[in-house]
């Protein structure tokens, strides 16, 4: 398993649980995914799903999966595993697994996940994956899981997480290119100012911290604390 994430939400169990398992809900705050959508299954069975990727505006990567949740388990905690996979050409992900954990905590949830991915297009897909989309993958995972924090211990909806994070990002970068641009007049109108001004614009863009109230992956945990073994309900599920 390559990528592990860990946010600690103050919220129930139950409200954490709806929010990630319900698939309406959990395409609302999950970046990497644009739809969610369930199939018809038997009492008992796996959750068999479809998921689409909007990548670019007139790109749609989909794909299939499978998963299985333990909402009761001996020491309170709970656990989501999955297994999917995407025919489609285009998509460097062509299969992967991972879980998700629920581990109730004296005051919230400490909520994590571990997955993994095999990438498609040989070598050049292999390079790909470690020089740009894993990176990618894992801030994108870390900021979702952010989001999804702010909505459950805030009611701060997704939309307008995403919104302000959009706003902030807007923000920022009129810091830097603002001033950049005032140093790229002619020199009669550049003000003596205009190059500490970039100076400055550029360290509080970069420094400055996150609003508490916008979703930031910087806030969730990178790096698994401890060894651990993988719920035995992964091992139960075939590929989709």
């Amino acid at each position: 398993m390559g990528l592990y994430i860990e946010t600690r939400v103050r919220a129930d169990l139950e409200t954490l649980w709806d929010r990630t398992q319900e698939p309406d809900r959990h395409q609302r705050w999950d970046l990497r995914f644009t739809e969610i959508d369930y199939l018809p299954r038997a009492e008992g069975e796996p959750q068999h799903f479809r998921y689409a990727t909007r990548v670019l505006p007139f790109l749609v990567v989909a794909g299939t999966g499978v998963s299985a949740g333990e909402r009761h388990r001996a020491g309170g905690d709970r656990v989501s595993a999955l297994r999917f996979a995407s025919p489609h050409p285009l998509s460097l992900l062509a299969e992967g697994s991972g879980y998700w954990r629920y581990v109730p905590t004296g005051d919230g949830v400490r909520f994590l996940t571990r997955y993994g991915y095999r990438p498609r297009w040989g070598r050049l897909g292999r390079a790909a994956d470690r020089l740009v989309f894993r990176p990618l993958m894992g801030w994108a995972t870390a900021w979702s899981f952010d989001r999804l924090r702010l909505w459950c211990e805030e009611e701060i909806t997704p939309e307008r997480s995403r919104n302000r994070w959009l706003l902030e990002l807007l923000v920022r970068v009129l810091l830097v290119a603002v001033p950049i641009t005032l140093t790229r007049l002619p020199l009669g109108l550049v003000s003596l100012y205009s190059v500490p001004l970039a100076v400055l614009g550029l360290a509080v863009a970069v420094l400055a911290p996150p609003s508490s109230r916008t979703p930031a992956a910087r806030r969730c945990l990178r790096t698994a604390p401890a060894r651990s073994r993988d719920p035995r309900l992964l091992a139960t599920l075939e590929r989709p």
